[in-house]
Protein backbone atom coordinates (compact mmCIF):
# COMPACT_ATOMS: atom_id res chain seq x y z
CA UNK A 1 0.00 0.00 0.00
CA UNK A 2 2.87 2.27 0.91
CA UNK A 3 4.59 1.41 -2.34
CA UNK A 4 1.54 2.47 -4.37
CA UNK A 5 1.41 5.77 -2.55
CA UNK A 6 5.08 6.42 -3.28
CA UNK A 7 4.57 5.69 -6.93
CA UNK A 8 1.71 8.16 -7.15
CA UNK A 9 3.76 10.75 -5.29
CA UNK A 10 6.70 10.37 -7.66
CA UNK A 11 4.44 10.74 -10.65
CA UNK A 12 2.83 13.82 -9.20
CA UNK A 13 6.22 15.44 -8.69
CA UNK A 14 7.11 15.32 -12.39
CA UNK A 15 6.75 18.62 -14.27
CA UNK A 16 3.58 18.65 -16.34
CA UNK A 17 3.70 19.80 -19.94
CA UNK A 18 0.88 22.18 -20.70
CA UNK A 19 -0.96 21.16 -23.85
CA UNK A 20 -2.78 23.67 -26.05
CA UNK A 21 -5.85 22.96 -28.12
CA UNK A 22 -4.06 24.25 -31.22
CA UNK A 23 -1.78 21.23 -31.34
CA UNK A 24 -4.42 18.64 -30.69
CA UNK A 25 -5.63 16.65 -33.69
CA UNK A 26 -8.76 18.33 -35.05
CA UNK A 27 -11.95 16.28 -35.27
CA UNK A 28 -12.60 15.02 -38.85
CA UNK A 29 -15.48 17.43 -39.49
CA UNK A 30 -13.46 20.49 -38.45
CA UNK A 31 -10.46 19.32 -40.46
CA UNK A 32 -12.67 19.01 -43.52
CA UNK A 33 -14.04 22.52 -43.05
CA UNK A 34 -10.54 23.93 -42.67
CA UNK A 35 -9.42 22.23 -45.87
CA UNK A 36 -12.41 23.56 -47.82
CA UNK A 37 -11.81 27.06 -46.44
CA UNK A 38 -8.15 26.95 -47.46
CA UNK A 39 -9.11 25.88 -50.99
CA UNK A 40 -11.70 28.66 -51.22
CA UNK A 41 -9.23 31.31 -50.04
CA UNK A 42 -6.67 30.03 -52.54
CA UNK A 43 -9.21 30.25 -55.35
CA UNK A 44 -10.13 33.84 -54.42
CA UNK A 45 -6.46 34.85 -54.32
CA UNK A 46 -5.89 33.34 -57.76
CA UNK A 47 -8.87 35.23 -59.21
CA UNK A 48 -7.73 38.53 -57.69
CA UNK A 49 -4.20 38.06 -58.96
CA UNK A 50 -5.45 37.18 -62.44
CA UNK A 51 -7.53 40.35 -62.52
CA UNK A 52 -4.63 42.46 -61.38
CA UNK A 53 -2.35 41.09 -64.09
CA UNK A 54 -4.95 40.86 -66.88
CA UNK A 55 -4.97 43.64 -69.46
CA UNK A 56 -7.79 44.57 -71.82
CA UNK A 57 -5.24 45.87 -74.30
CA UNK A 58 -3.88 43.35 -76.80
CA UNK A 59 -0.33 42.32 -76.04
CA UNK A 60 2.31 43.14 -78.67
CA UNK A 61 3.64 40.23 -80.71
CA UNK A 62 6.13 38.13 -78.76
CA UNK A 63 8.64 38.31 -81.60
CA UNK A 64 9.16 40.43 -84.72
CA UNK A 65 6.72 39.44 -87.46
CA UNK A 66 7.88 38.19 -90.81
CA UNK A 67 6.97 40.29 -93.82
CA UNK A 68 4.09 37.95 -94.66
CA UNK A 69 2.82 37.93 -91.09
CA UNK A 70 2.98 41.72 -90.88
CA UNK A 71 0.95 42.05 -94.07
CA UNK A 72 -1.63 39.55 -92.81
CA UNK A 73 -1.94 41.61 -89.62
CA UNK A 74 -2.43 44.74 -91.72
CA UNK A 75 -5.37 43.00 -93.39
CA UNK A 76 -6.83 41.74 -90.10
CA UNK A 77 -6.58 44.87 -87.95
CA UNK A 78 -9.49 46.78 -89.49
CA UNK A 79 -11.92 43.93 -88.85
CA UNK A 80 -10.52 43.37 -85.35
CA UNK A 81 -11.00 47.04 -84.51
CA UNK A 82 -14.59 47.10 -85.80
CA UNK A 83 -15.54 43.80 -84.19
CA UNK A 84 -14.14 44.84 -80.82
CA UNK A 85 -16.00 48.15 -80.91
CA UNK A 86 -19.26 46.41 -81.77
CA UNK A 87 -18.66 43.96 -78.91
CA UNK A 88 -18.12 46.82 -76.46
CA UNK A 89 -14.40 46.07 -76.02
CA UNK A 90 -13.43 49.69 -76.44
CA UNK A 91 -9.83 49.53 -75.18
CA UNK A 92 -9.05 46.71 -77.59
CA UNK A 93 -10.82 48.52 -80.43
CA UNK A 94 -8.76 51.65 -79.77
CA UNK A 95 -5.51 49.68 -79.60
CA UNK A 96 -6.21 47.88 -82.87
CA UNK A 97 -7.28 51.07 -84.67
CA UNK A 98 -4.22 52.99 -83.45
CA UNK A 99 -1.93 50.15 -84.49
CA UNK A 100 -3.57 50.09 -87.91
CA UNK A 101 -3.18 53.83 -88.31
CA UNK A 102 0.48 53.61 -87.33
CA UNK A 103 1.40 50.93 -89.87
CA UNK A 104 -0.85 52.02 -92.75
CA UNK A 105 1.70 54.44 -94.33
CA UNK A 106 3.93 51.41 -94.99
CA UNK A 107 1.27 49.99 -97.34
CA UNK A 108 0.39 53.00 -99.46
CA UNK A 109 0.51 50.97 -102.68
CA UNK A 110 -1.51 48.09 -101.25
CA UNK A 111 -5.12 47.47 -102.38
CA UNK A 112 -6.20 47.59 -98.71
CA UNK A 113 -4.62 50.99 -98.02
CA UNK A 114 -7.80 53.01 -98.56
CA UNK A 115 -9.86 50.62 -96.46
CA UNK A 116 -7.35 50.96 -93.62
CA UNK A 117 -7.34 54.79 -93.78
CA UNK A 118 -11.11 54.91 -93.67
CA UNK A 119 -11.80 52.28 -91.03
CA UNK A 120 -9.05 53.24 -88.58
CA UNK A 121 -10.41 56.79 -88.52
CA UNK A 122 -14.01 55.58 -88.38
CA UNK A 123 -13.39 53.39 -85.31
CA UNK A 124 -11.41 56.09 -83.50
CA UNK A 125 -14.17 58.57 -84.34
CA UNK A 126 -16.83 56.30 -82.89
CA UNK A 127 -14.76 55.89 -79.73
CA UNK A 128 -14.34 59.68 -79.47
CA UNK A 129 -18.06 60.24 -79.92
CA UNK A 130 -18.84 57.61 -77.30
CA UNK A 131 -16.64 59.58 -74.90
CA UNK A 132 -18.45 62.82 -75.74
CA UNK A 133 -15.64 64.32 -77.84
CA UNK A 134 -17.84 65.43 -80.73
CA UNK A 135 -15.30 67.71 -82.43
CA UNK A 136 -12.74 64.91 -82.46
CA UNK A 137 -15.31 62.54 -83.93
CA UNK A 138 -16.10 65.04 -86.69
CA UNK A 139 -12.41 65.34 -87.51
CA UNK A 140 -12.07 61.57 -87.72
CA UNK A 141 -15.09 61.41 -90.06
CA UNK A 142 -13.52 63.87 -92.49
CA UNK A 143 -10.19 62.04 -92.28
CA UNK A 144 -12.02 58.80 -93.10
CA UNK A 145 -13.65 60.46 -96.09
CA UNK A 146 -10.22 61.59 -97.32
CA UNK A 147 -9.37 57.95 -98.07
CA UNK A 148 -8.29 57.43 -101.68
CA UNK A 149 -10.75 54.56 -101.90
CA UNK A 150 -10.26 50.88 -102.57
CA UNK A 151 -11.65 48.23 -104.89
CA UNK A 152 -14.35 47.51 -102.30
CA UNK A 153 -15.27 51.08 -101.38
CA UNK A 154 -15.18 52.23 -105.01
CA UNK A 155 -17.91 49.70 -105.76
CA UNK A 156 -19.97 49.31 -102.58
CA UNK A 157 -19.12 52.43 -100.65
CA UNK A 158 -17.69 52.89 -97.14
CA UNK A 159 -19.02 51.95 -93.73
CA UNK A 160 -21.41 54.72 -92.64
CA UNK A 161 -21.55 53.88 -88.93
CA UNK A 162 -19.75 57.02 -87.75
CA UNK A 163 -21.81 59.17 -90.12
CA UNK A 164 -25.00 57.69 -88.65
CA UNK A 165 -23.73 58.19 -85.10
CA UNK A 166 -23.07 61.87 -85.80
CA UNK A 167 -26.44 62.35 -87.49
CA UNK A 168 -28.06 61.04 -84.32
CA UNK A 169 -26.23 63.85 -82.49
CA UNK A 170 -27.58 66.41 -84.97
CA UNK A 171 -24.27 66.91 -86.81
CA UNK A 172 -25.69 66.97 -90.34
CA UNK A 173 -23.27 69.47 -91.92
CA UNK A 174 -20.14 67.39 -91.33
CA UNK A 175 -21.91 64.29 -92.63
CA UNK A 176 -22.86 66.09 -95.86
CA UNK A 177 -19.24 67.21 -96.25
CA UNK A 178 -18.20 63.58 -95.73
CA UNK A 179 -20.58 62.50 -98.50
CA UNK A 180 -18.83 64.87 -100.89
CA UNK A 181 -15.47 63.35 -99.99
CA UNK A 182 -16.86 59.86 -100.53
CA UNK A 183 -18.14 60.91 -103.94
CA UNK A 184 -14.49 61.24 -105.05
CA UNK A 185 -13.93 57.49 -104.85
CA UNK A 186 -17.39 55.90 -104.69
CA UNK A 187 -17.85 55.65 -108.41
CA UNK A 188 -20.81 53.27 -108.32
CA UNK A 189 -22.95 54.86 -105.61
CA UNK A 190 -25.91 54.70 -107.98
CA UNK A 191 -27.50 57.85 -106.66
CA UNK A 192 -27.45 56.69 -103.04
CA UNK A 193 -25.35 59.65 -101.90
CA UNK A 194 -27.85 62.01 -103.51
CA UNK A 195 -30.84 60.22 -101.97
CA UNK A 196 -29.23 60.20 -98.54
CA UNK A 197 -28.47 63.90 -98.87
CA UNK A 198 -32.13 64.65 -99.69
CA UNK A 199 -33.27 62.71 -96.63
CA UNK A 200 -30.82 64.53 -94.36
CA UNK A 201 -31.88 67.91 -95.77
CA UNK A 202 -35.44 66.91 -94.90
CA UNK A 203 -34.41 66.19 -91.32
CA UNK A 204 -34.38 62.39 -91.56
CA UNK A 205 -31.66 59.85 -90.92
CA UNK A 206 -31.21 57.55 -93.92
CA UNK A 207 -31.38 53.77 -93.72
CA UNK A 208 -27.78 53.00 -94.65
CA UNK A 209 -28.47 49.30 -94.98
CA UNK A 210 -25.43 47.19 -95.76
CA UNK A 211 -23.20 50.27 -95.50
CA UNK A 212 -23.34 49.84 -91.74
CA UNK A 213 -21.78 46.41 -92.12
CA UNK A 214 -18.94 46.79 -94.63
Amino acid sequence: MTEQTTTRSAASDRPRIKQHNSVWPAPPRIAGLLAVTALAVGAVVRVVLSRLTRSDVPAPPARPLTREEAEDRFYDLRELAKDCFNAGEIRKARAYAQELMAITPQYEGNWNYGNAVHDANMVLGRIALRAGRIDDAKGYLLAAGASPGSPQMNSFGPNMSLAKDLLEKGERHVVLAYFELCRQFWELHGGRLDEWRRLIDAGAIPDFGANLLY
